[in-house]
């Protein structure tokens, strides 16, 4: 089974999740919840604005047994954008209980936005797993039992997972 590659996606979401980072102000509206687990920690980054109002909260959590507690936006951002400058990566479909091997990272993002003056919103919900290149990301296919779990066709749109709409 061919499995579809994003490092394509993940390039222009990178510097997106960059420039909401640095200039909220260039968005009319935004709500996006960003939660990378990887190396048995997680870290969340998750902002909205609406009708001018913007709320933020970025949070960790170092190891599984460890509570969760709040961090900075720039220590969230730092996480999640050294996720996205990996090699490679693939997306999940949320189909068929894939369970998540903690070798590797994993980031799901829920990121819905419009720009000041752009007359829609986008709008994406995918899991990703990230990879050093290709040829990682060809390993951990080929030695899954579900190959229904990754997305093989893009752009995907299921119930559970969109690409950008």
């Amino acid at each position: 089974m061919t499995v579809s590659l994003y490092a394509d996606a993940i390039a222009e979401l990178r510097t997106l999740f960059a420039e909401l980072d640095r200039n909220p102000d260039l968005f009319q509206t935004f709500d996006v919840r960003l939660e990378l687990a990887a190396s048995g920690s997680l870290v969340v980054y998750e902002t909205k604005r609406r009708k001018g109002q913007t709320d933020s909260l970025y949070y960790g959590r170092p190891g599984a047994d460890d509570a969760n507690r709040q961090i900075s936006q720039a220590a969230a951002f730092a996480a999640i954008d050294r996720f996205f400058a990996l090699g490679q990566f693939i997306a999940l479909t949320g189909e068929g209980g894939q369970a998540l091997d903690t070798q590797y990272p994993h980031c799901a993002v829920n990121f819905s936005y419009r720009k000041k003056g752009h007359p829609a919103a986008r709008s994406m919900l995918m899991v990703f797993v990230g990879f050093n290149d290709e040829a990682d990301a060809a390993a951990y296919v080929a030695k899954s039992e579900n190959p229904a779990a990754f997305i093989s066709r893009r752009p995907y749109t299921s119930a559970k997972a969109y690409e950008w709409k």
